[in-house]
């Protein structure tokens, strides 16, 4: 059961690889502004493959670089069927990683109390 699990790991490192490479060459989507793979995640049988995104944009322009992306996933699964060796490319599907923006309000939280602590 490990050597699966190892193998859907390698899978998704080489699917995130692939994807921002993809996504900074061959994607020219408008819609689809400045955005970074953060991770994949892989299932054990590597038929399906979540990507998860952080898109610089905020509201709107985020909703439509998500717009961009689940619109291309067709032609970004045909890409890495290309460029990856496996018997079935897995299905995918973009989703929004907003962890980076949770660890700065939380950073700006920690930075508020220890400003009132020292203030007292």
């Amino acid at each position: 059961m490990t050597g699966a699990f190892k193998r859907s790991d390698r899978v998704g490192e080489a699917i995130q690889a692939e994807i921002a490479d993809i996504l900074n060459r061959k994607i020219r989507d408008p819609r689809i502004g400045f955005i970074t793979v953060t991770g994949v995640s892989v299932t054990m049988d590597l038929r399906e493959a979540k990507i998860y995104v952080s898109v610089l944009e905020d509201g709107i322009e985020r909703e439509n670089s998500l717009k961009g992306l689940e619109s291309a996933s067709g032609f970004i699964r045909g890409e890495l069927g290309k460029r990856l060796k496996l018997r079935r490319v897995p299905t995918i599907s973009f989703h929004l990683d907003t962890s980076a923006e949770r660890a700065a309000h939380l950073n700006e939280i920690l930075e508020k109390v220890k400003r009132e602590d020292h203030g007292l």
